[in-house]
């Protein structure tokens, strides 16, 4: 199971490290990568097999994200709250969409939603994401300079947020075993391979 946990920019967060390992056959493989805090908004990821329940990280991530959005303490998310909740929680829904949301939970027509009702919607959401989008995510997080691909440079970045004392050799070595189209580089294509343990 590959599990990628990156973080907001508005401090929602979980912890772990960037683990490299040679296996049985001398290749480098990625074992984990969390704790990523890159300079845009990052988003909060997990690769896993369907699950049935949101985790208890899961939890107290949506429970973070309704008390730090709800600005004005009352409880409830008005759909500015909630639009930039969803997004801390890696969802960028259109206004369109907030408000369908809102309209379908707001039982006292007040235009807000509830913690409870926040939760179930987020549960909704993470539960149903599809595996392949949350690798994608996790691939602009490690693309902060938006390239299309993973350079030594970000891979340098990733090692040193995480405090992990990796040289330049092995990061290097890290790119070279996974980098099928010889470029010095890891593509979207590539990394989706390496998550996917797709050989």
């Amino acid at each position: 199971m590959n599990k990628l946990n990156g973080s907001s920019s508005n401090g929602i967060s979980t912890s772990s490290t960037l683990q490299k390992k040679r296996n049985n056959n001398n290749r480098f493989t990625i074992s984990s990568i969390d704790n990523i805090n890159p300079t845009p908004a990052a988003t909060a990821l997990t690769i896993t097999p369907p699950q049935f329940q949101i985790s208890d990280e899961q939890r107290v991530e949506i429970k973070e994200a309704f008390d730090l959005f709800d600005i004005d303490k009352d409880g409830a998310l008005d759909p500015h709250e909630l639009k930039v909740a969803m997004r801390a929680l890696g969802f960028n829904e259109k206004k369109a969409e907030i408000l369908e949301i809102i309209h379908n939970y707001d039982k006292n027509n007040e235009g807000v939603i509830s913690f409870e009702d926040f939760n179930k919607v987020m549960s909704e959401k993470i539960l149903n994401r599809s595996p392949l989008d949350e690798i994608r995510k996790a691939f602009q997080l490690f693309d902060d300079d938006n390239t299309g691909k993973i350079s030594l440079n970000n891979l340098k970045r990733i090692a040193m947020e995480l405090g992990e004392n990796l040289d330049e050799e092995e990061l290097q070595a890290m790119i070279n075993e996974f980098d099928l189209d010889e470029d010095g580089e890891i593509n979207e294509e590539e990394f989706i391979r390496i998550m996917t343990d797709d050989p």
